[in-house]
């Protein structure tokens, strides 16, 4: 079945160029991945901002939080005999493992129905602790019990773990926790609780085993156990590199649907979806042969990353999903896609697709 994808008219909605950096001596480099959520009559977007210092002649710098909790700049030579492996995103320095930007989380309000944003600078959520000297990425956004828990990727000289801040107002907000531990990310929580428990999916990572979607539980949001895998990526697919969950699942008559990105041997991300039980959502009903969007447009093509989609944000409007999603690494997009579509693209037209 051929879905009827509509990729936003304004799209990209927002670019590097639409945001300044936190400090005059940075400048942005991506702006990418948003969570979304409501918040009174309007839209919000959790973006992702990758910054790096303004470039200097002859040295690499990178943005990295000290041990009194201040953002500095580390600058080394090029020419430097401790330095190798220089990329796009990272190098290493006698023997230390840096990135060449640091993320943090910014708003960006919509008031016409999610077309367009303003960004919104009095809140930025910043790195402040070991666990995230290196930036905080990619974050995801639920309501639960009137509070939003926003799940995201922690990134700390000893690796990637999942963190977790909260707020009711979108002022104030709680100082991150750890929720689980390294190597992982890729956090959504579901947006109620099934028989008093929480659910909560993730992407535990293994040099060994690789990237596979599992589900934990909790009963108080903060304790989490019981993790079971419930997708593995798949050899000679869209999906056999790595996988791992969009925004939080949705709520349908046929079951939990999640959106999820797949990435394939040559590196493309794309995007799947699967079906788990409402009342087990350890067990899988169904799950996409081949993607039902693939990058296309031409800012989803060519980028700081090209080739390349990845959602983490969506808002659920009647049976249609506005999918918010990083082109490329670099910019912010946006999609709408019905729900029974995604059904029938699962083989669950027998089902009905009505939101629950």
């Amino acid at each position: 079945m051929n879905l009827s994808i509509r990729r936003f008219s304004q799209n990209p909605l927002l670019t590097p160029a639409d945001i300044q950096p936190s400090r005059p001596e940075f400048e942005v480099t991506c702006v990418l991945n948003p969570g979304a959520f409501r918040f009174g009559n309007r839209i919000g977007l959790l973006l992702r901002v990758a910054e790096r210092p303004v470039p200097e002649s002859g040295f690499l710098a990178t943005p990295i939080l000290d041990e009194y909790g201040k953002i500095s700049i580390f600058r080394i030579r090029e020419d430097d005999p401790d330095l190798r492996k220089v990329e796009a995103r990272c190098f290493v320095w006698n023997d230390r493992f840096l990135l060449t930007t640091m993320s943090h989380l910014l708003v960006a309000w919509s008031s016409d129905g999610g077309r367009s944003f303003t960004p919104d600078y009095s809140c930025r959520l910043m790195p402040a602790l070991p666990c995230e000297s290196y930036g905080i990425e990619d974050a995801r956004v639920e309501q639960i019990d009137g509070e939003y828990l926003i799940t995201f990727t922690a990134v700390g000289p000893a690796g990637i773990a999942v963190g977790c801040r909260r707020t009711r107002d979108w002022k104030n907000f709680t100082s991150t926790e750890l929720i689980l531990p390294l190597s992982n990310k890729d956090a959504a929580l579901f947006p109620r609780r099934i028989n008093g428990r929480c659910y909560l999916l993730h992407r535990p990572s293994d040099p060994c085993c690789g990237n596979h979607i599992y589900l934990a539980e909790s009963p108080d949001l903060r304790h989490w156990g019981n993790h079971r895998c419930v997708a593995m990526t798949r050899p000679g697919c869209w999906d056999a590199e790595r996988i791992g969950a969009g925004a939080a699942p949705v709520e349908t008559d046929a079951g939990w649907l999640e959106i999820y990105h797949g990435a394939d041997r040559t590196g493309r991300y794309a995007l799947g979806c699967l079906l788990l039980d409402r009342e087990d959502p350890a067990r899988l009903l169904a799950r996409s042969e081949e993607p039902f969007m693939e990058p296309e447009a031409d800012y989803e093509l060519h980028g700081f990353y090209g080739n390349c989609i990845f959602t983490n944000g969506q808002i659920i409007d009647g049976d249609r999903i506005l999918l918010y999603y990083g082109a490329s690494d670099s910019v912010v997009c946006g999609a709408e896609v019905r729900i029974p579509e995604l059904l029938e693209h699962l083989g669950a037209g027998n089902r009905r697709g009505n939101i629950a």
